[in-house]
């Protein structure tokens, strides 16, 4: 067995490909609409599908909103320098909720960035 990918509802597709692709630099693996259910499916990761789990962005047409829910956490990606990262993703216009430095009681660090619909996203720093 291997993790395949997570998926995520997002409100607006384009909004959240443009922060998936422009700001966090994945690659649009791939796309397809499903008119008969109204929904669009979009998968994004750093890797292809073949060799690494990805992100599937769920588009519901004519949904608003979603709740975020207090059971989901985050997804974490791997960065050579979270402080590099953080001034990164704040000039292509992602929004940071938690500047890099260590976690508390520890001394990995970390930062947390958000996306266009409220997911968290923590960059963990490689040692």
């Amino acid at each position: 067995m291997r993790l395949l990918h997570t998926m995520l509802r997002v409100v607006d597709l384009q909004k959240s490909l443009a922060f998936y692709t422009g700001v966090l630099g994945m690659k649009l693996l791939r796309s397809a609409d499903y008119p008969e259910g109204k929904f669009t499916l979009a998968f994004v990761g750093f890797q292809d599908e073949a060799d690494a789990a990805v992100i599937e962005l769920t588009h519901n047409w004519g949904v608003e909103s979603y709740e975020l829910g207090t059971a989901y956490g985050h997804i974490a990606i791997a960065v050579d320098d979270a402080f590099a990262a953080c001034e990164k993703i704040k000039a292509l216009g992602g929004k940071v909720v938690r500047e890099a430095g260590a976690m508390k009681h520890g001394n990995t660090v970390i930062a947390f960035v958000e996306d266009p619909d409220g997911y968290k996203i923590e960059l963990i720093q490689k040692k």
